[in-house]
């Protein structure tokens, strides 16, 4: 891959979710050529930085951009829907250590002040439900649905039983959920980023297909939003509302048309 100029002088912010928005195994490639094209002239025209913001692990993440010859390199990368990193000259990937640490300390803190409802909500899952619970390393808490209507089903009991004032949240990817504390998610960690680079709100661009998406999706975060086609109806209706750019493609080809509409070929200076 070719290794990114990571000059602080950035005056755009791009942010895409990569599995369904970016990414689709049922696409031939599976990341579109003209994706890629769109990208190159807008990091160049408008001095853009871009990354990747998905559910994925860094090691995860960095497998499927191999597997789909990407190239170029992200400047960022947020894992895990939290955990920042920035591409470095080398080759290397190196965290925000503060934010990440700070990221992970708040989460323990708050999983073991949660332990009481979390079981509770493990206990409702498996006794009425045919989902999955999660417990790994990195990853306390979380599940897997069998279809999106279970997942919705389940999302619908765990609202109304959310401790008041706790800062418990989650999120979901269609059959899937990760519990989490709501201040650290895509939207959050995408507005650091922004922060730390001294780009404004108005400079950042942001599409996704999903629930765990909705957060970097606001015009607090982004005043450039959009959703592919075949992004879940929740998204689609939120992206609207907001006066956001509802693709007519799906994938990565939307994500290319939502890229030409944004940054027309000849930008304004």
């Amino acid at each position: 891959m070719q290794r990114n100029d990571h000059s602080p002088d950035f005056h755009h912010l791009l942010s895409f979710d990569f599995d369904g928005t970016l990414h689709y195994p049922g696409d031939d490639p599976a990341v579109s050529r003209a994706f890629f094209s769109q990208l190159i002239r807008i990091r160049r025209d408008y001095r853009a930085a871009w990354g990747i913001n998905t559910g994925r692990s860094l090691e995860h993440l960095l497998e499927g951009m191999e597997e789909n010859r990407f190239p170029v390199d992200p400047d960022f990368i947020v894992a895990r829907e939290r955990e920042i990193y920035f591409a470095q000259p080398d080759g290397s990937w190196s965290q925000d250590a503060e934010w990440n640490a700070r990221c992970e300390r708040e989460i323990s803190t708050l999983f073991q002040k949660c332990a009481p409802f979390l079981a509770e909500i493990r206990a409702l899952i498996e006794e009425r439900t045919g989902a999955q619970w999660i417990e790994m390393p990195g990853e306390p808490a979380g599940l897997i649905a069998r279809t999106d209507e279970e997942m919705d089903w389940i999302v619908s009991e765990i609202l109304p039983r959310v401790p008041q004032g706790s800062s418990l949240g989650w999120q979901r990817s269609t059959i899937y959920l990760r519990f989490g504390d709501r201040d650290f998610q895509k939207g959050s960690a995408l507005a650091h980023i922004a922060r730390a680079w001294q780009i404004p709100r108005s400079h950042v661009f942001a599409i996704g297909d999903s629930h765990n998406d909705m957060e970097m999706l606001t015009l607090d975060v982004a005043a450039m939003i959009a959703s592919p086609r075949n992004a879940v109806r929740d998204i689609h209706e939120h992206v609207r509302q907001q006066g956001g750019f509802a693709c007519t493609q799906a994938h990565s080809h939307g994500v290319a048309e939502a890229l030409a509409h944004f940054f027309p070929e000849t930008p304004s200076r």
